[in-house]
């Protein structure tokens, strides 16, 4: 893989309880770019993300991401640097937001003290003690956007960026990616409302392969 280059797919399938989900897809990301990944329901932007994710593995093909093989032990040292921000809110519901953030903070290395500071750039200052199981979808949506700003990750992949954001929040997408590719990382953004992207390039999943949009 090029120095520069942090995704790279090559005719990578997946298969997941006799269902052909993936079939020969093809992907490059490079660093510094941000990623539009567009398509019906059904047509496995999510599992191509969890596939990125290092959370599946392919059963065919070959595949690398930040430099680790997939389907190889490789990928446990990459993960601390991957950040997947789901349709469900990766939180545990009995702990507050600050306390989630602290947790994903010393489990991937990071200074928990910025949890704090990281939920007052999305604007959740307030509700630090805030338990996860009170708070409301956009919150939630926030505090996973906060865990971007303290991972730092250099491969950052948002299922349905905007979903369960306000108005006023949906600039944090745009901030937060601009960031990631600014420290030259990059970018996958899945959504269902391509004109709301602001994206470098946009692909399209059909069929379980990857054209240009």
């Amino acid at each position: 893989m090029n120095a520069k280059t942090l995704v790279t797919l090559d005719d990578v399938g997946l298969s997941i309880g006799g269902s052909v989900i993936l079939t020969s897809a093809k992907l490059t990301v490079a660093a510094g770019e941000k990623v539009g990944l567009l398509g019906p329901n059904g047509s496995g932007k999510t599992t191509l993300l969890r596939v990125l994710a290092t959370l599946l593995r392919p059963t065919s093909g070959t595949g690398a991401v930040l430099g680790a093989e997939l389907g190889t032990d490789e990928i446990y040292a990459v993960r601390p640097d991957i950040v997947l921000v789901g349709h469900l809110p990766g939180l545990y519901p009995e702990l507050t937001l600050g306390e989630n953030l602290r947790f994903v903070a010393r489990l991937t290395g990071r200074d928990p003290r910025r949890a704090d500071e990281a939920l007052a750039a999305v604007g959740l200052a307030a509700a630090a003690d805030r338990r996860a199981r009170d708070s409301s979808k956009g919150m939630l949506r926030r505090t996973e956007l906060a865990r971007a700003l303290i991972q730092e990750p250099r491969l950052l992949l948002l299922d349905e960026a905007h979903a369960g954001l306000d108005a006023d929040a949906i600039g944090l997408v745009d901030a937060i990616t601009g960031r990631v590719v600014a420290a030259d990382g990059a970018a996958l953004l899945v959504s269902h409302e391509p004109d709301r992207l602001e994206v470098d390039r946009s692909l399209r999943l059909v069929d379980g392969s990857v054209e240009e949009a």
